[in-house]
Formats: C-alpha cells, structure tokens, sequence
C-alpha cells in the first residue's frame, strides 16, 4: 500500500507539472505570435524555440515554431503583401532561396509536428484536437511547397491531407471554427481555379463553394480561437480578390489596432486603397507607414524600400504630381527589388509621359515595362501595359 500511495504520489506529482508546463508553453506561443505579427521574428523564434524545449510533445508549439520560419522566409523573399497572391510572384521565379538554417528549422519542427499528431491518432483516432494538429501539419507544408519552392502542385498531397483532417474535426465537434478556417480557405480556392482544375480536385475528394468558404473564413477571424490572426489576413486576400475592399481595409484596421508596430499593414493599407481607386487614401497611409519606416531600426524586408516608393509613384500618378511621382518611380527603380516590381515602375512612368504628350517615350516604358512584368510572371502588370500599348494613359 505504501508503494501505491508513493507511486500515486509520483503520478499526480507529474501530472501537476505536466498542466504547469503546458500553460507556460502556451503563453510563450502567444508572446512569440504577437512578436511574429509585429515583424519581431527572431525574437518570436526564441520564445517557441523555448516553448518546444519546455514541452516538446506539444505539436502546437512546434508547428508555430515552423510557422514563424516560414513567415521569416517569405519577408526575406519580400513576399510581404497580398498584391504577391493576387497577380504577381505567384512562383519563385525572382525569389532568394530560403536561407538554410530556417529551411531546416521548419522542416524539422513541422516533421516533429505531424509525427506527434500521427502517435495520437493512433492511440485515439476520435481525438478532434490530433486530427486538427495533424491537418495543421499538412497545411504549413503545403503552404511552404507553394510559396517557397513555387511547387503549387507540389504541395497537393498535403493540402489533401489538411483538407481531410479538419473535415473530421468539423464532424466530431461542428464549433471548431479553426479546422473550419482551413476548410473555409481550401473551399474558396478551389473556387477559384478553372474549370478542368475544379473537376480534379472534386473527383480527388476537395469540396468546393465559394461563398461557404469565404463564410468559414470569416467565421474564424470573428472568433477567440488561435487561428484569428491568420484567418484575418486571409480575408484580406479574399476581400480583394473579391473587389471588397472596404471590408478588406476594416481587416487592416483591425489588425494594425492589435500590431502596431507591424508598418507593412500601412504599406497594405495603401495597395488596397489603391486597388479601390482611392489615391487620397493611399497617400495618407503611406504618409504613415513611411514615418514608421525611416524610424524603425530592424531589418527591410527584400525590395521594401523599392515597395514603398513604387506605391507612393503610383499614388502621385493618379493624384497628377508629376515631379513628386517621377522622384519617387526612379527611387523605386534604384532600390533592389524583384524584376515585376520594376516593370510596374517603368509601367507609371509610361503613363507619366502619356499624360504629358509623350507618346514615343511611353511606348518606350511599356516595353521595357512588358519584359519585366513578363519575366516575373505577373500577369496583371502584363495585361494592363499590353492595353497601354493600344490605347494611351488618360
């Protein structure tokens, strides 16, 4: 009996640690994040790199760990704003290859993530919490195979596998609005693709519906749960492919209110306006955002300086300062930068010498303008200087 009680003893004994450790290795997940969200990115990969050492059977912390990885890559790359899944960059045609620490930081942590998930099933295949760990797993590779390695394709399987696994999430507990998110996310992608592509993904088990989608999504981003903050700047994304963008811009809002420091979220803020035809808005949050560039000392994401000008080019364009606009396309020109964002620079400054009479000297940007886009694969710059070629820039 004594021997029970002690072996009792010992049991509950780490059992108390066990629920002490687990709160602290939550609290350390949400610090990194709002440190992530901030653009604060080794300090948040220290925090989860504390947070897997402290408890490293959570699959949670270890996928945050790979997560935050990746975002780190993707700033490196200078895949920072929704404009890079809209029209352009959707490839790595003009991208850095992933520095090799954080390559193998996410691969490592992701793998620990989804093998951690994988034991649970087995042990208690009607575990919502495994079946969403691992379909969270499978979701960041297949995001990374994407974006990263500009493998779409690539990374169907895995998308599959999310796709799959917070379906069953869904169908042991319809609240979890966080499967719902990625169900919501695949649901309007697929949406989204062409016709052949849709039936493919139909017939390999994708659902698809458009408005229930972006309605889970936006599910997601109203709720407490921990995927609020990814599920927001998706509906960004979606709000603008959907031309909604007074809802996208209260999303910003929302979202620079809770990381402030965050000054791509002005740089966001003025894409949007700009998409909506609202250059006076543009200028006044890049006015912002610019302020908070020249005064914050931590690392540019690749081609931001050249981002920020080209923006503020486009947005004197349409506000007709000719001088203003002309220093601000050659400062973007003069600024390290991916291909396509130099062709939409010489693309505003083809409309520039439209507008002034010019017309030799404009079809002179647009061909350069058309190269550069075209090299990039965006389509979207490409298309608009093909009917600038046609028709000249009133």
């Amino acid at each position: 009996m004594r021997m029970l009680g002690a072996v009792l003893a010992v049991l509950l004994s780490l059992a108390g640690a066990l629920r002490a450790q687990a709160p602290a290795a939550a609290v350390l997940r949400e610090r990194a994040n709002d440190l992530a969200y901030n653009l604060d990115y080794p300090e948040a990969l220290a925090l989860l790199k504390q947070a897997v050492a402290r408890d490293s059977r959570d699959p949670a912390s270890a996928r945050r760990l790979a997560a935050v990885a990746w975002f780190s890559i993707l700033f490196g790359q200078g895949a920072i704003l929704v404009d890079d899944y809209l029209g352009q960059a959707r490839s790595s045609v003009d991208r850095k290859p992933p520095p090799p620490d954080l390559d193998k930081l996410f691969r490592s942590e992701i793998a620990r993530a989804a093998a951690i998930a994988d034991e649970r099933l087995r042990a208690n295949p009607r575990d919502p919490d495994a079946h969403f760990e691992a379909g969270a797993a499978a979701g960041f590779m297949a995001s990374y195979i994407g974006t990263v390695e500009g493998r779409v394709l690539g990374g169907f399987g895995s998308a599959k596998r999310a796709f799959n696994e917070h379906e069953r999430v869904l169908a042991l507990d319809p609240r979890r609005t966080d499967a719902g998110f990625v169900v919501g996310l695949y649901r309007y992608a697929i949406s989204q693709l062409s016709a052949p592509m849709r039936l493919m993904s139909y017939m390999v088990g994708f659902g698809g519906g458009k408005e229930r989608g972006l309605k889970m999504v936006e599910q997601a981003a109203e709720g407490s749960s921990s995927v609020q903050t990814d599920a927001r700047f998706i509906l960004i994304v979606m709000y603008s492919r959907e031309q909604r963008f007074d809802d996208a811009l209260k999303v910003i809002g929302q979202l620079q209110a809770r990381y402030p420091r965050n000054r791509l979220l002005w740089l966001e803020a003025a894409s949007t306006s700009l998409r909506a035809g609202r250059p006076a808005d543009a200028r006044k949050a890049l006015g912002t955002g610019m302020a908070m560039l020249e005064s914050d000392p931590r690392p540019r994401a690749y081609g931001e300086e050249a981002r920020w000008r080209y923006y503020e080019g486009a947005t004197l364009v349409l506000l007709r300062d000719t001088a203003g606009a002309d220093r601000a396309l050659r400062a973007a020109l003069a600024a390290e930068a991916p291909g396509w964002l130099h062709g939409r620079a010489r693309k505003e400054l083809g409309k520039q010498a439209d507008l002034a009479g010019n017309r030799a000297l404009a079809i002179g940007e647009y061909r350069m303008a058309q190269k550069l886009c075209r090299e990039g694969k965006d389509d979207e710059c490409s298309g608009e200087v093909g009917r600038l070629l046609r028709t000249p820039y009133r």
